[in-house]
C-alpha cells in the first residue's frame, strides 16, 4: 500500500523548478502538435477539393473526423492512465499521431485522408489531458496555476498559428507538408519525452469500464457529429442533426446512470462532490460555448467582409494571442497565491469590454479599433481560461488528477463544438434574413465579389459585417452570464488548495476523499 505523500519534488519554493520546467517543455511541444493540426488544416481545404476532386461536405470530413476521433478516445484517457502510466501512454500517443500524420501525407485519395486523420485523432486526443496529468502531478497543488499558464500556451498558438502556418506552407511548398511537418517535431517530442518524463508506476488494480466504454465514447462522438452538422443544414431541426444528437445523448445518459452505480467507472462522476470542480465546470462550459464561438467569427469576419487572405486573417488574429501572453504567466502566479475568483471575474470584464467593439462591426472599420479590442480581448483569456482550470484540479488528490484532466478535457471538446455550431447557425440566419447580406456571401462564396456593382458590394459587405455584429451580441450574453458562476470560485489560496469533502459540508468520513497517494 502506498504511504500517504504529496506529490514529488514540490518542496517548499514555489518557482518552477528546472526539472518541472523540463516536463513542461516536453508537454506543451506535444499539446501544440495536437492543437495545430485542428487548424492548420482548415486552410487546405479548397486544395483537397481541387486535389481530390471532391465536394465541400466530402472534404469537411478530414476536420469532422479528428474532431470526432479526439472526442472518442478522451473518456478513455484517464483510466489507462493510472493502469498503463502516464510516460507510457504519452509515447504511445506521440506515436499514433505521428504515424497517423505521415499517412496523411501519403494518402492518395479523399477517403485515405479521412481514415488518416482518424487515427491522427486517436493520437492527439490523448496528448492534452495526459499533459495536464504529468504537469500536474510534476508541480504539485500549490503550483498548479503556473504550470496551466505554460500549458496554455498551446492553446493560443493553435487557433492563431494554425491558419498562419498552414497557409505558408502550402503557399511555398505543397498541401503535404501540413502533416509531414510533424514527423520532426515528433521525433523530437518522442526523444525528449523518453529521456525528461519521470518514470511512473501504474496501478493496474481497476478494471477497464468496457460498458462504460461503450456508451461514452460513441455517445460524445454522435452528438458532437449532430452538433457540428448544424451549421451546415442551418437548423437544429434536421433530420441529420437531431438522430445522432438525441442518440449520443440517449447514450450519454445512459452512461451516467451506469457511472453512478458502477465503484469504478469510465468517469469517476462522484468528483462533482467537490464544490471546486463543479463550479469550474459550470463556469468552463459557459466561457468555452461564448469564447470558442466567438473565435469562429473573427477570421470568416476578415476574409469574408474585408476580404484578406487566410494567412493574413491569421496575422490580423495575433494581438489577442500576444495580449492572453502577457497575462497569462502572471495570471499564474497570482492564482497560487490568491486564488482564481477575482482574476477569473477581471478577465471576463476585459473580454465582454474587448468584444463590445465587434457588436458594433462595420465594413471599413478601423483595424487600429478591432486589433486593439483583440488585445484587449487576450488579456482577459489570460485572466481567466487557466485560472479556471486550476481552480478544477488544485483540490484533487494526486489519484484523481488523470480522472479530473479528462473530464476538463470532455468539457472543453463538448463546448467548443457546441459554441461553433450555435454561432454558425445565428450568423447564417441573420445572413438569410438580409437580401444585400445574401447576395454577397454568395458571391464571396463562388469567389466572384469583383463581378458586383460596386454599389451593391459597397451594401452588401455593410449588411454582411452587421449580421456579424448581431451574432457578437449573442456571445457578449454569454460571456457576461460567466459572471454567475465565477463568483463562486475560490478566492484565496487556502480555499483553493482545500476538497470541500474534508470541510463537513454534508460528507460522512467514508465519502471524503482519499490520502494524496505517489504512484
Amino acid at each position: 500500500m502506498s504511504a500517504p505523500a504529496g506529490p514529488p519534488d514540490t518542496g517548499s519554493d514555489d518557482k518552477l523548478d528546472r526539472g518541472v520546467l523540463k516536463v513542461a517543455g516536453v508537454v506543451v511541444l506535444g499539446a501544440i502538435m495536437s492543437i495545430l493540426d485542428i487548424t492548420v488544416v482548415s486552410v487546405a481545404l479548397p486544395t483537397f477539393q481541387s486535389e481530390f476532386n471532391a465536394s465541400v461536405a466530402t472534404v469537411a470530413w478530414t476536420m469532422t473526423a479528428y474532431t470526432l476521433a479526439l472526442a472518442a478516445v478522451i473518456p478513455i484517457t484517464g483510466w489507462a492512465a493510472d493502469r498503463f502510466g502516464t510516460k507510457r501512454l504519452y509515447l504511445t500517443s506521440l506515436v499514433l499521431f505521428v504515424l497517423g500524420s505521415v499517412l496523411c501525407a501519403f494518402a492518395w485519395d479523399i477517403g485515405p485522408l479521412i481514415g488518416a486523420r482518424v487515427l491522427q485523432g486517436l493520437g492527439g486526443g490523448m496528448l492534452m489531458p495526459l499533459g495536464m496529468t504529468i504537469m500536474t502531478r510534476a508541480a504539485g497543488p500549490d503550483r498548479i496555476g503556473r504550470v496551466m499558464a505554460v500549458l496554455g500556451i498551446p492553446m493560443l498558438l493553435g487557433p492563431i498559428g494554425g491558419p498562419i502556418l498552414g497557409g505558408w506552407l502550402i503557399d511555398v511548398a505543397s498541401w503535404h507538408w501540413i502533416f509531414l511537418i510533424n514527423l520532426p517535431l515528433g521525433i523530437v517530442a518522442f526523444i525528449a519525452a523518453f529521456r525528461v518524463l519521470p518514470k511512473d508506476q501504474p496501478q493496474p488494480s481497476e478494471s477497464f469500464d468496457f460498458v462504460g466504454m461503450a456508451l461514452l465514447s460513441p455517445g460524445l462522438a454522435l452528438f458532437l457529429y449532430g452538433v457540428s452538422s448544424i451549421p451546415e443544414h442551418g437548423t437544429v431541426r434536421a433530420t441529420e442533426v437531431l438522430a445522432p444528437a438525441i442518440i449520443g445523448l440517449v447514450l450519454v445518459a445512459a452512461f451516467v446512470f451506469h457511472a453512478l452505480r458502477k465503484d469504478h467507472p469510465l468517469i469517476d462522476l462522484h468528483l462533482f462532490l467537490n464544490r471546486h470542480l463543479t463550479i469550474a465546470v459550470v463556469t468552463m462550459s459557459l466561457f468555452i460555448v461564448a469564447f470558442m464561438g466567438a473565435g469562429l467569427l473573427f477570421p470568416s469576419y476578415f476574409l469574408q467582409v474585408r476580404g484578406e487572405s487566410t494567412l493574413m486573417a491569421g496575422v490580423l488574429l495575433a494581438p489577442q494571442g500576444i495580449g492572453a501572453m502577457v497575462t497569462m504567466p502572471i495570471a499564474g502566479r497570482l492564482t497560487d497565491k490568491t486564488g482564481p475568483g477575482k482574476l477569473v471575474l477581471g478577465g471576463i470584464v476585459l473580454i465582454a469590454i474587448g468584444m463590445g467593439t465587434f457588436t458594433q462591426l462595420e465594413a471599413d472599420t478601423s483595424y487600429a479599433l478591432l486589433l486593439g479590442s483583440l488585445f484587449v480581448m487576450g488579456l482577459g483569456m489570460g485572466m481567466t481560461m487557466m485560472p479556471i482550470m486550476s481552480a478544477a484540479l488544485a483540490s484533487l488528490t494526486h489519484g484523481e488528477v488523470a480522472r479530473g484532466s479528462t473530464l476538463m478535457n470532455i468539457v472543453q471538446q463538448t463546448g467548443g463544438s457546441i459554441g461553433t455550431a450555435v454561432m454558425s447557425v445565428i450568423l447564417t440566419n441573420h445572413i438569410l434574413n438580409n437580401q444585400a447580406a445574401t447576395a454577397y456571401y454568395g458571391a464571396v462564396q463562388a469567389g466572384a465579389t469583383d463581378q458586383l456593382p460596386p454599389d451593391l458590394l459597397q451594401a452588401g459587405q455593410n449588411a454582411l459585417a452587421e449580421a456579424f455584429g448581431n451574432t457578437y451580441l449573442v456571445a457578449i450574453v454569454l460571456v457576461v452570464l460567466c459572471i454567475i458562476p465565477a463568483l463562486f470560485l475560490p478566492r484565496s489560496k487556502q480555499e483553493l488548495r482545500t476538497d470541500p469533502r474534508e470541510e463537513g459540508e454534508g460528507e460522512d468520513d467514508a465519502s471524503q476523499a482519499p490520502p494524496v497517494v505517489l504512484h
